[in-house]
């Protein structure tokens, strides 16, 4: 007898838990980003103030 499958009322396919998880992940890399994109910014301003 087949196993029902979690995934089929998914439109990507993932499992609540597997969408939680990415998403978790997801900001996490999105939060490092912009960190070190503030750290940059901020060197090249110091750097050069008027660039």
């Amino acid at each position: 007898m087949a196993e029902k499958d979690d995934r089929s009322g998914s439109l990507s396919g993932l499992t609540e838990s597997e969408a939680k998880e990415f998403h978790g992940i997801l900001l996490t890399s999105m939060g490092a980003f912009f960190v070190m994109n503030l750290i940059a910014h901020y060197l090249v301003w110091s750097w050069r103030p008027w660039f």
